[in-house]
């Protein structure tokens, strides 16, 4: 253990792994993942060496994720309303209209104060050089803010003189954040989190938001819609209004009379209460459209589009095969690139060329070809490696950062994120459903 914690070159254990994994464990910090058809739980493990980010390197990546989030937001809007990115030719129509994520459904219809990604989860690496890259863009129903949070209470109680003797901004107002956010959305009434249950991979995070900012936390049979109003039963048999639901389910899942109709988890006549501005959904239907993998070639576009401003934070270089120029350049390089299925989430879908035989190269340059929708395809950034704790002995491993944008009256960046790390040396996958682990992050405040 050590007392002080100043740079990100002297980043130091922080309490013991051990203790702080099994706390987490007994406080059931998990994550459930399907196998096979089978649900299973188990540790997200914590590495105990912080992440530290600079005051001066957070101030720069502060301010171009509340510039692309501001983008996103104004896109959504744009593509369920006027159209115009559509109408200038700057993002191609059918290239929206094939997405997945898009949903006729969300045509017109209008959230509260005009916010569709209020919970934005955008994922960066930070190259050799220093400088940072965006990796994807998530705006459904982003998830990891727990897990740091429960990781930095327990490393407090750990080594209280780490925090008492180091300019670490206090990451505890994630909580008021998100709170404010909601109260921003609601339409008059209650704050709820709606969960599928305790089979759910993020459940432990369910719980534990709710706890944190007050609300309710309730399953879908504790809801109903009566006269376009969301309400909630209580236990004494009546009813109250609920003002904003922030919904841990997938879209296609919300509303059995909208969407899926075999949905078990979803709330008959829900979007017509959410159409009539009776009750806010966080975040919004249709959110999927604008973190779609494909789309994301298009930001960097968006933001000069909707703001007149150049980008601040880069993406990583892509190509979509959706064209036929950079279709030519991904099928002569395949073996240097990242491939990604935009359909894919988790880490899922991601292939490496170089690790492809002769065969399985030919193979996908078939596939690209015939589904170019299908893919974007990246130059393969040599992130950093972070230092870990493993059998004792600090090693070295690719990490990302996942940056949680909250927008209400105003855009804010939390001050901390999730920082997960692949446990596989040879991996640049770092999802916890790949294996990964985290480790909690520190933002210096000056």
């Amino acid at each position: 253990m050590t007392d002080t914690v100043l740079t990100p070159e002297r980043a130091t254990p922080v309490g013991n792994a051990d203790e702080i994994n099994e706390l987490l464990r007994r406080y059931g910090v998990k994550f459930g993942i399907y196998k096979n058809g089978t649900f299973k739980e188990q540790l997200f493990p914590f590495d105990p060496i912080p992440r530290i980010i600079t005051a001066e390197d957070f101030k720069a990546m502060e301010k171009g994720l509340i510039q692309r989030v501001d983008a996103l937001n104004m896109f959504l809007y744009d593509i369920y309303h006027d159209k115009n990115i559509i109408k200038d030719k700057v993002v191609p129509e059918d290239f929206v209209y094939i997405s997945s994520g898009y949903l006729p459904q969300c045509e017109g219809v209008t959230p509260k104060n005009n916010i569709y990604s209020h919970i934005s989860g955008i994922d960066l690496v930070q190259a050799k050089d220093g400088e940072w890259y965006i990796l994807e863009d998530n705006l459904r129903i982003p998830s990891g803010a727990s897990y740091p949070l429960i990781a930095r209470e327990l490393t407090r109680v750990a080594s209280p003189s780490a925090f008492s003797g180091n300019d670490i901004v206090d990451n505890r107002n994630y909580a008021k954040l998100l709170k404010d956010t909601m109260d921003y959305s609601n339409c008059g009434g209650i704050n709820a989190i709606l969960t599928p249950g305790r089979y759910n991979a993020a459940y432990f995070e369910h719980s534990y938001l709710a706890e944190l900012t007050g609300s309710v936390l309730v399953s879908n049979d504790e809801l109903f819609v009566e006269d376009n109003i969301l309400y909630h039963k209580t236990y004494s048999g009546g009813k109250t209004k609920v003002g904003a639901l922030y919904r841990r389910i997938s879209d296609e899942y919300l509303d059995p009379l909208t969407f899926e109709p075999k949905s078990l988890i979803g709330i008959p006549n829900l979007m017509e209460a959410y159409r009539t501005g009776n009750v806010g959904v966080i975040n919004a239907p249709g959110n999927g459209v604008a973190d779609d993998k494909g789309i994301y070639y298009f930001v960097p576009k968006m933001i000069k589009y909707y703001l007149g401003e150049d980008p601040i934070l880069k993406n990583a270089p892509t190509y979509l095969p959706f064209y036929e120029e950079d279709k030519k350049y991904v099928l002569e390089n395949l073996e240097k690139l990242v491939i990604k299925d935009v359909a894919e989430a988790g880490g899922y879908g991601v292939v490496f060329g170089s690790e492809l035989s002769k065969e399985k190269l030919e193979e996908f340059k078939n596939t690209i070809i015939n589904e170019p929708r299908r893919f974007i395809a990246q130059e393969v950034i040599d992130f950093l490696d972070l230092p870990i704790l493993e059998g004792g002995e600090q090693v070295m491993r690719k990490a990302d950062l996942r940056a949680f944008v909250l927008s209400g009256e105003t855009t804010r960046v939390w001050a901390s994120g999730l920082t997960r790390f692949s446990r596989n040396p040879d991996s640049f996958v770092v999802n916890s459903s790949q294996g990964g682990g985290f480790k909690d992050t520190w933002v210096l405040s000056r």
